[in-house]
């Protein structure tokens, strides 16, 4: 005995759900897409741009430094950031001039294009400098570093906050194409 056909609007309703359910599981654990409402990372990252985000990646290997990533901002954990991760845990960082010194050495940064003078001193944000990047956190800095509310300003990233780094750009379609 052969089962009864499903009526079509059953039949409809079902995959509207499956694929609802199936999206939701993709943008949850898999991969999430992002614009870019500021010049924060240019030239990398352009205003509108819109990047793909593989939030399973730092299940399986560690942030690196040098990859942009996207995070849950600190001071206000409803909104995501978009940076660069320029420190790693038990890095000990300076800001002189405008130049980053990572564990004692100048950080070769060719993304960088607009740079400024600013100096990492003793603070509300940092008690004393150099400083030294906790267990567990980051140090992210923009690519435009004049214009960019970062890590400078604000603090270390957790890395719960952490929602996964950039690996796709998909519009404009000009610029499609992979990030670094």
């Amino acid at each position: 005995m052969a089962a009864a056909a499903k009526p079509w609007w059953r039949e409809t309703i079902e995959t509207v759900l499956w694929a609802l359910v199936l999206a939701l599981v993709l943008r949850t654990f898999v991969v999430q897409a992002f614009w870019i409402p500021s010049g924060s990372m240019i030239p990398t990252l352009e205003v509108g741009d819109r990047v793909l985000v593989a939030k399973f990646w730092y299940h399986f290997t560690e942030p690196k430094r040098g990859q942009l990533f996207v995070f849950k901002y600190p001071v206000d954990p409803k909104r995501d950031f978009v940076k660069r991760i320029i420190g790693l845990p038990g890095d000990v960082l300076e800001i002189r001039g405008g130049m980053v010194y990572v564990n004692g050495q100048p950080l070769r940064e060719e993304y960088v294009k607009n740079r400024d003078s600013f100096s990492l001193t003793p603070g509300p944000v940092f008690s004393e400098v150099p400083v030294k990047v906790p267990e567990g956190h980051f140090f992210a800095m923009g690519d435009n570093r004049p214009n960019s509310q970062d890590s400078r300003f604000w603090g270390f990233v957790p890395k719960q906050n952490i929602r996964g780094p950039v690996f796709f750009r998909y519009w404009p379609l000009n610029r499609i194409g992979m990030v670094d």
